[in-house]
């Protein structure tokens, strides 16, 4: 019978950088049998987040009745810092698509994004003008300001099933209008 252990360890950076690349070696001393080793997740965070199934089982629009239910919009306005909890009605988790529209000028960086406690963090490097339109598209894996690209620093963002808590951080008493898309999805057929 065969069993199968989760096994989580943490990787502490030596420097505040952006990490390229990670070496894996597995190790395995003092044994006998057949070891498998089917996935390897990392991620960002001091919390272990849940199993993220392969992505081809996550790759049907939601449906209602046999008909893909429409995308979602939700709209907002955030002042300094808030936390804003989207429902997700599909069966996993969604891309999500952000736009921010600041109502004033806000200094380089000071525009942040974050998903629950503090994991997928995302910034913007860069200042941003009163009515700028700041978009951090995950479906199409492209952010852009007044539809050039713009750069960004982190996680394009997604929407956990059922409620799904964001943070939005933004230059002290300041305020921005954002409207977040989704397109629910549900798990696929088995393809194995």
């Amino acid at each position: 019978m065969a069993e199968f252990v989760r096994l989580a360890e943490v990787v502490n950076k030596k420097k505040d950088m952006r990490i390229v690349s990670v070496t894996v070696i597995p190790t395995i001393a003092d044994c006998s049998g057949r070891i498998w080793f089917t996935d390897l997740q990392l991620q960002e965070g001091s919390v272990l987040a849940g199993y993220a199934p392969h992505t081809e089982t996550c790759l049907q629009k939601f449906r209602e009745a046999g008909e893909i239910k429409a995308p979602v919009w939700f709209n907002g306005v955030v002042r300094s810092e808030e936390t804003v909890v989207l429902f997700n009605m599909g069966k996993t988790s969604a891309p999500l698509d952000i736009h921010i529209y600041p109502k004033s000028d806000m200094a380089a960086g000071t525009v942040r994004l974050a998903q629950g406690v503090g994991g997928q963090r995302v910034s913007f490097p860069g200042a941003v003008e009163a009515e700028d339109d700041i978009a951090l598209l995950a479906e199409s894996r492209e952010c852009t300001r007044n539809g050039a690209a713009f750069q960004k620093e982190g996680f394009y963002q997604y929407s956990a099933a059922w409620d799904s808590k964001h943070k939005v951080a933004l230059e002290g008493g300041k305020t921005a209008r954002l409207l977040f898309t989704m397109q629910e999805m549900q798990e696929g057929d088995d393809v194995r």
